[in-house]
């Protein structure tokens, strides 16, 4: 894709335009022109030069976009329409007082104007001229235009000044001739000529004042990265400008020091505050090994890092890029104005030559006429609907930057206000992804102190992430670690060691029921963690069972908070899980989830989600990377717990932090924003539709007249009022669950899918005698990818395997032929 800045356009007649031209070109594939940004996006084959020339063939030109994102919305436009509407106002205010002030007001003229009207007449046609060539980009433009064939908004105001101003000169031509009508004096238009040119210009000045604001967000991310940095060279530290820092380097920050690039501390612990990046208020702490991002804030130690990315590769140039992508950007919905604004301006140069024809046929003299079709000519606003979207999106994206919610596009703001189901991927999104200690129960006469000093001993070697978690947990309780001096691990099953504690086993129920004989309470508690989604780890020394600790990967704090929100919103939530039934509908039940499908795999996510589009707008979270399929096939993928890796492929929305209740916000700002544009274009096609008609005189008959400059002064304001609404949506509290509702659906429910039922098969095996050979047979039939679960019985001589993906039976057989036992069939 390439990006290219375009000069010359003033409204979205232009905007058409310019895409049209460059859409005709046989290389190009896509097109998309921004009036908010002045920019162009396009797609396809075509060399910069038939892009550019096609630019220029428009009326227009183009070059290729500058590196550095500031250079496209720094503000150099309000400056000088303030300068020129100073002076404009000047020599408007001595003509207003000339032509108008006697009449008005009383206010006394020379004795010789007062006179000769000749005279007055003369010093109001130089004064309007001095007013025209101030404001003379309206009339080269507005006329390269015309003679271009591309009418836009200044090719309106050009004709509506220059007709009044063509019209005033005649009318004083003929009041120099012997014998003229004293009243010709009240057909002079000189004022409404300057006074029209002048109020667009206060409209233009305000509008480009109110879009500066539009990009604070994004100016303020830009401020965040320092312009230099010091790095150390032979041990000695040394400050060097940002660009000279290279991958490798190593850097210093102070307290009160903004971090220059990303990189990772090597000494030093601090705490950090990274709320521009991520939203999150309060400090995270750094030390050796924690990864830290430029352009957050060092608050406290002295911190020793080196560079992992510099330059455009950092963080922080990433979700700059992003915004100002997201902002550059067009919505599906603004292909509405677009096709409008292609024929606007055509359109309202027709009506106003039909309105001063029809008020000639009724009767009415030429001044009368013009005025009318004057008035149609500068209160049309082809602006307004060309900036109805993307202001919108310019605000709500910065907005989202600040929240640490991050829209690739303007197209995923958009998706993100329609969605109507919310798929959520369980490990790492709606859970924290980390087995942990959740339950320990000790058997009679037994204390915790004991089973925890047992169970860190036989786990202490264990590269199992449930011993692990074990491990972790008696760390925290300060358990005294007694070194085994034996250690072996039985995958999938267990582990034992031998210490000076005796010999230690821990493992599942159906390992030491292999070993030991286990009381009907103990083992009920055991099934009943299992029951809750927990995996039941029990103790055993020598002959005796010390007791249980279940682990679970538990739910995040906010998950169910955050789908309490969803619901709230009217958004069916759908957990979707590789975990068994039972696993999976337990953690469900924690998180407020009705709906749950498991056993699947990453392509049959993917699957559920083709299946969930057919009910409605679905959005699928999970992250980023594991989920990639799913993310992709959804109407909107939307990331979640991506730290610093912003630059996901596969999500169109990126959640810099790891809570579940950005998604929540995402969705109520994407909701707000596409309500904005909403707001923007009904005001932008009512404003079009009542101003023009009463600007053609279609009222008169009530009595309701408007003056060209009152048009003009309308028409000035229109675009002002868009940009001005859009600006309130820096307002939206993306977290505030208090104003949400359901959104209406047109003629269609939406109708959830049954949750999934894995699929299972009976295998009826000969040749297993004792519990290895079910284990065996089990290990066999589990590492077949397709299959979650393998319950294996040598009393029955049966294998009931759950499927997450459909797989052949003679596979399945294979697999436990290979073990040496016979398969005697497969239902």
């Amino acid at each position: 894709m390439k990006r290219f800045d375009v000069f010359g356009m003033s409204c979205a007649a232009c905007q058409a335009r310019v895409e049209k031209a460059v859409s005709k070109l046989s290389g190009v594939s896509e097109c998309s022109v921004n009036l908010l940004t002045n920019s162009m996006t396009v797609s396809g084959s075509a060399t910069d030069f038939e892009i550019i020339e096609a630019v220029r063939s428009a009326g227009y030109d183009a070059s290729l976009k500058g590196q550095k994102p500031e250079e496209g919305i720094k503000d150099t436009k309000t400056p000088a329409l303030v300068k020129r509407l100073v002076s404009s106002l000047v020599f408007l205010t001595l003509l207003m007082y000339i032509s108008m002030g006697h009449m008005m007001w009383g206010a006394p003229l020379p004795a010789l104007l007062g006179s000769n009207h000749v005279a007055l007449g003369i010093i109001q046609m130089l004064l309007c001229s001095i007013v025209l060539v101030i404001n003379q980009a309206f009339f080269t433009s507005g006329f390269k235009a015309l003679i271009k064939r591309s009418p836009n908004m200044d090719s309106l105001v050009a004709l509506g000044s220059g007709v009044s101003f063509l019209w005033s000169f005649y009318v004083l031509l003929a009041m120099t001739m012997p014998g003229h009508d004293m009243d010709l004096i009240h057909q002079l238009y000189f004022e409404s000529s300057a006074m029209i040119v002048t109020l667009i210009t206060v409209g233009k000045m305000l509008e480009a004042r109110a879009k500066g604001k539009t990009t604070d967000a994004l100016k303020a991310l830009m401020d965040l990265s320092p312009k230099t940095a010091v790095i150390l060279r032979d041990s000695v530290e040394v400050e060097v400008p940002l660009s000279e820092v290279r991958k490798g380097d190593i850097f210093i920050v102070r307290p009160g020091s903004s971090v220059p690039v990303d990189g990772l501390v090597i000494s030093g612990s601090s705490a950090v505050d990274e709320a521009m990046l991520t939203g999150e208020s309060l400090p995270v702490d750094k030390s050796p090994g924690s990864v830290v991002s430029g352009g957050t804030m060092n608050q406290s130690g002295y911190l020793k890092c080196e560079a992992t990315r510099v330059g455009e590769d950092t963080t922080i140039s990433q979700i700059i890029k992003m915004v100002s992508d997201a902002s550059s950007s067009k919505a599906p919905i603004a292909k509405i104005a677009d096709r409008v604004s292609g024929v606007f301006v055509p359109v309202v140069l027709v009506l106003a030559f039909v309105t001063a024809i029809a008020w000639l046929i009724i009767g009415k003299g030429m001044g009368y006429a013009l005025a009318r079709a004057i008035s149609v000519l500068v209160i049309s606003c082809p602006c307004a609907l060309g900036l109805a979207t993307p202001v919108a999106i310019m605000v709500g994206s910065g907005v989202g930057a600040k929240n640490g919610i991050l829209y690739k596009n303007a197209t995923a703001m958009e998706e993100a206000g329609r969605i109507e189901i919310v798929a959520l991927d369980k490990t790492g999104t709606v859970t924290s992804g980390k087995a942990r200690v959740t339950d320990v129960i000790v058997a009679p006469g037994v204390s915790e102190s004991v089973l925890l000093e047992a169970a860190y001993c036989v786990e202490e070697k264990s590269e199992h992430p449930l011993g692990k978690a074990i491990v972790s947990y008696c760390k925290e309780k300060n358990v005294s670690l007694v070194s085994a001096s034996s250690f072996e691990s039985h995958a999938g099953s267990g582990v034992s060691a031998s210490s000076s504690l005796g010999t230690l086993m821990a493992g599942s129920l159906s390992f030491i029921k292999k070993y030991i004989a286990l009381s009907k309470d103990l083992e009920d508690k055991a099934q009943s963690l299992a029951l809750e989604g927990k995996t039941p780890i029990l103790l055993v020394q020598g002959s005796s069972l010390l007791g249980i600790i279940g682990i679970a990967d538990s739910i995040k704090e906010e998950s169910a908070k955050a789908i309490e929100e969803l619901r709230g919103m009217g958004i069916k939530v759908v957990m979707l899980t590789g975990d068994n039934e039972r696993t999976a509908n337990a953690i469900a039940k924690q998180a407020g989830i009705n709906n749950v499908i498991s056993g699947v795999l990453p392509s049959g996510k993917a699957n559920a989600i083709s299946s969930l589009k057919k009910e409605g707008k679905v959005a699928m979270v999970g992250d980023g990377i594991n989920d990639a399929p799913a993310l992709s096939t959804a109407d909107l993928g939307i990331a979640v717990g991506c730290g610093t890796d912003v630059a996901l492929d596969a999500a169109q929305i990126v959640l810099m932090k790891s809570s579940l209740l950005d998604v929540p916000a995402a969705i109520r700002l994407g909701r707000a924003t596409l309500r904005n544009i909403h707001q923007n274009l009904f005001w932008a096609f009512f404003y079009n539709s009542i101003g023009i008609p009463l600007a053609a005189g279609c009222f008169v008959a009530l009595g309701i007249t408007l003056n060209p400059m009152f048009g003009a002064a309308a028409m000035s304001l229109s675009s002002f009022c868009v940009v001005s609404n859009a600006l309130r949506l820096n307002l939206c509290k993306v977290y505030d669950p208090r104003h949400d509702h359901v959104l209406r659906k047109k003629n269609k429910k939406v109708k959830m899918i049954e949750e999934v039922k894995p699929m299972t098969r009976t295998l009826k095996i000969n040749g297993m005698m004792c519990p290895h050979c079910e284990a065996r047979v089990k290990k066999a039939l589990e590492a077949i990818e397709e299959v979650a679960e393998a319950t294996v019985s040598f009393n029955e001589g049966t294998a009931i395997v759950t499927l997450r993906a459909s797989v052949s039976d003679s596979v399945l057989a294979k697999a436990v032929t290979d073990a040496d036992y016979e398969v005697i069939s497969v239902n």
